[in-house]
């Protein structure tokens, strides 16, 4: 199974320290490849990435994969997309949201 799909990336935990501290803005949609309501936001993770390329990093986590870290953040459902800036903790969106909730998000953060 290809990690790729499209321009969002799955990442691991290890990753995502390393990226925490290099970007500014960081994204980071928690999802599941079983989870009908994610591949809902998968395309909205995609617009999001290509809207703000180069400004804004987003990444996906399988949470089957990195259940530390979906328990780290305290997450019960997915899909649950964290939004980071400078390392902390933003913004939590949970559920199916519209593609303006995540872009509002962003815009706040920039």
């Amino acid at each position: 199974m290809s990690t790729e799909t499209g321009t969002v990336a799955y990442i691991q935990e290890s990753e995502f320290d390393v990226l925490l501290t290099e970007e500014k803005v960081l994204v980071v949609d928690f999802t599941a490849t079983w989870c009908g309501p994610c591949r809902l936001i998968s395309p909205l993770m995609e617009q999001l990435a290509e809207e703000y390329k180069g400004r804004v990093k987003v990444v996906k986590v399988d949470v089957d994969n990195n259940k530390p870290m979906f328990k780290k953040f305290s997450l019960r459902s997915i899909p649950a997309v964290l939004i980071f800036k400078d390392g902390e903790l933003a913004e939590k969106i949970v559920g199916v949201s519209p593609y303006e909730q995540f872009s509002g998000a962003v815009d706040k953060l920039l």
